[in-house]
Formats: structure tokens, C-alpha cells, sequence
């Protein structure tokens, strides 16, 4: 009863927050590096930072992570309604970072560990924020990391916070999950999503010891990392919008149902995801495995992602 009622909460806040954003505007108009074709309700990924506080009220999350995702939360919301400098929005993050490190005791952990945590952290914030281009991929492959963790033992006494952030996820996938789409995240929703999502990464790996969770970001990882290699080698700004992701590819170029490669993805990493689960179980969860998967997945990636840059230069 009590999941029941918060979603309904969730969405009833979405729906209030829609009459906020038609009456001031806050709209995201297509241009020439968009996936949309029409004019589209932005921010509706306010619900992340609101779910954790509601969270936070029941007694289900601690302070500093709810500080952590409602500071980025509100300053990329800020940005979402008027663009800010980046020095801002980079304080903001490594603020956040600081809190995570924080509630996790890792400044207890060797000083040269936190650089390298930092940059990783930070670096993932963005690449979510980046990977956020088509209708449904920022939900559903939140949704399928949210269920992931939700499923080893060691985050058993977490699992009350990690349903309400789902029961947000679906609030907010009932009206993005679609082909066209009512609404966006936005940088508040996916920027304080990521920021979410990294703490259960950092807390896993620390907890068992296993750095092979890693893969349970393996997807997105892959696709924005040879996405910047191939802007670096193009010499292009890798920090200005664009639409060279392969599954932008795949729906702008190529057509494809954006909701339908949405699921793909989602589907994709959620098969690697109980493939790390099962191996961890049965003790095979070994550097060696994890090398050899990212390697493969690499492979795979690249090999459709030529594949699809054939049939783009045919269609020319």
C-alpha cells in the first residue's frame, strides 16, 4: 500500500510540474542536433531529487546522498531554465562527489585513491547526462540499474530507497517512455540520477570487493567512450551537444523506433547485469572476465557501429 501511494504521489507530481513548465516556458524547442521533431515539456526528471527527499523523509536514505542529489539536482535545474557557466555546475559536482566520498568513509581510504574516484565520479555524471538523447533510454537503463542492485545481498537493507527511486522512474517513464514524448529529464534528471546511480556503484565495488560491478555500466560506458574517441580523431569539441551516439545513429539516421533502441540498451545491460550477478555467485567473477567482456562488447559495438556508418554513407 505504501509503494502504491507513492507512485501515485510521484505522478501526481509530474502532473503538477507540467502546469509549472507550460506556464513559464520551460520547454525544450528541437534544433539541428535534436532526436525530437517537437516542442517538449523540460526538467520532468525533477522527480529523482524529489524522490530522494521524500526518501530522506521516511527515514530510507542519509543526509549527505540526499544533499549530494538534491544539490545537483536544483543547480541543474537552474541550468535546464537558463544556461550557467560551468564553474558553477563543476563546484556543484565536486561538492556532491565530496558528500558521496563522505557517507561512503572513503576519505579514510589512501589519499591517492580519491583523485582517481573523482575524475571517474565526475566523468560518469557527464557521460550519463551526454548518453541522455532519445526517448526512454535514461529511464530504462536507470530502471534496469536501480533493479541490478536491488538484487545482491549486500544492498538488502537499502531496498526500500531503491524501489522509491524506481516508483520515480515510472512515474516519470509514463510520460517519456513514448514515441512522442510529454517530457524530458533534463540535466536535473539525469545528472542527479548518474550522481544516484554512482554512489551504489562505488558503495558495491568497496563492499564486495569486486571491481568487476564496473560491467553493470558496461553499455553506456562503451558507447560513450568510443563516442569521444571518435570526436576526439574527428578533432571535435567533445563538450558541445551533437547526435554521434550509435543509438542516435540508429534513430535519427537510420530510423529506428527510438523507444524500440531504448529497450535494447536497457535489455543488453541487463543481460550483462545477471551475467556479473551469477559469475559473482559461483566465484568466476575474475579480472580476466571482466577484461576479456569489456573487450568483446567493444568489438561487438564497433562492428555495428561501421556497419551503420556504411548504410549512412549509401543513404547519402
Amino acid at each position: 500500500m505504501e509503494y502504491i501511494l507513492l507512485i501515485l504521489l510521484f505522478i501526481s507530481i509530474e502532473l503538477l510540474y507540467f502546469k509549472i513548465a507550460e506556464a513559464c516556458n520551460i520547454i525544450d524547442k528541437p534544433n539541428t542536433r535534436s532526436s525530437h521533431t517537437a516542442i517538449t515539456l523540460r526538467g520532468g526528471g525533477i522527480i529523482f531529487p524529489i524522490a530522494t527527499l521524500v526518501a530522506f523523509l521516511m527515514g530510507y536514505i542519509s543526509w549527505p546522498l540526499t544533499a549530494a542529489v538534491v544539490l545537483v539536482g536544483v543547480v541543474s535545474f537552474i541550468d535546464d531554465i537558463k544556461p550557467l557557466p560551468q564553474l558553477p555546475r563543476f563546484l556543484a559536482h565536486l561538492i556532491a562527489v565530496g558528500l558521496v566520498f563522505f557517507e561512503l568513509n572513503l576519505f579514510y581510504q589512501p589519499l591517492w585513491i580519491l583523485p582517481i574516484l573523482l575524475v571517474l565520479m565526475i566523468g560518469w555524471v557527464n557521460a550519463f547526462n551526454f548518453m541522455d538523447g532519445i526517448n526512454g533510454i535514461t529511464v530504462l537503463y536507470a530502471l534496469t540499474a536501480l533493479l541490478s542492485f536491488s538484487f545482491l545481498p549486500i544492498h538488502h537493507t537499502h531496498l526500500p530507497l531503491l524501489i522509491t527511486m524506481g516508483l520515480s522512474c515510472i512515474a516519470f517513464g509514463i510520460f517519456n517512455v513514448r514515441q512522442k514524448a510529454k517530457t524530458f529529464a533534463g540535466d536535473v534528471g539525469s545528472i542527479s540520477m548518474a550522481l544516484f546511480l554512482g554512489y551504489f556503484m562505488i558503495k558495491t565495488i568497496f563492499t564486495t570487493g569486486q571491481l568487476g560491478y564496473i560491467l553493470f555500466f558496461s553499455v553506456y560506458g562503451i558507447d560513450a567512450v568510443m563516442t569521444i574517441i571518435s570526436r576526439l580523431l574527428k578533432k571535435e569539441n567533445i563538450f558541445q551537444p551533437h547526435r554521434s551516439h550509435l543509438y542516435q545513429y540508429l534513430a535519427n539516421e537510420m530510423g529506428h523506433s527510438q523507444i524500440i533502441i531504448a529497450f535494447i540498451y536497457a535489455a543488453l545491460q541487463l543481460i550483462i547485469n545477471v551475467l556479473v550477478i551469477y559469475m559473482d555467485a559461483k566465484g568466476y567473477l575474475s579480472g580476466l572476465f571482466v577484461l576479456a567482456l569489456l573487450v568483446l562488447l567493444a568489438l561487438i559495438y564497433l562492428a555495428i557501429r561501421r556497419i551503420v556508418n556504411r548504410k549512412m554513407i549509401l543513404k547519402k
